[in-house]
């Protein structure tokens, strides 16, 4: 949730019961953390990714290593792995596409929210900002997949 100041005609805004915002402020709040960063981000990286593409077919073939199947770990764990880890780099990109990653690998809801778990004790209190929205862009691909 952000708030940020607008124009003085504007009231102000409530948050709870009792809550008022001061005259010129309001909140805003993104409703979305996963397919919308994706769409964002995509003609950005593919404009990048023309530029300088032996880096993009190095990175995705360290990718492919990195996440193969049938390795000691699960592909969703390591999914999750990655979801932990973009949160504690804040990384909004990483995070939605990790999160749709470890929905189409078959991770649960309970495992993604264990996961997210770890990851705030880990990385305090930055993490309790982050590990909500990677668990709503989680949520946002599963129930899209109908999981």
């Amino acid at each position: 949730m952000c708030v940020v100041k607008t124009g003085s005609c504007l009231g102000g805004g409530t948050s709870g019961p009792g809550f008022t915002y001061p005259r010129g402020y309001t909140q805003l709040m993104s409703t979305t953390h996963g397919k919308a960063v994706l769409d964002d981000l995509a003609p950005l990286t593919r404009d990048l990714r023309k530029a300088i593409p032996d880096v993009y077919d190095g990175f995705r073939s360290l990718h492919g290593a990195a996440f193969a199947p049938g390795g000691a770990l699960e592909v969703r764990h390591k999914e999750l792995i990655a979801l932990a880890i973009a949160v504690a780099t804040e990384c909004d990109g990483c995070i939605a596409s990790h999160a749709r990653a470890a929905v189409k690998a078959r991770a649960s809801k309970e495992e993604c929210a264990d996961a997210l778990g770890v990851t705030i004790l880990m990385g305090g209190g930055p993490a309790t900002i982050w590990a909500p929205r990677a668990y709503a862009a989680f949520c946002e691909f599963y129930e899209a997949a109908g999981s």
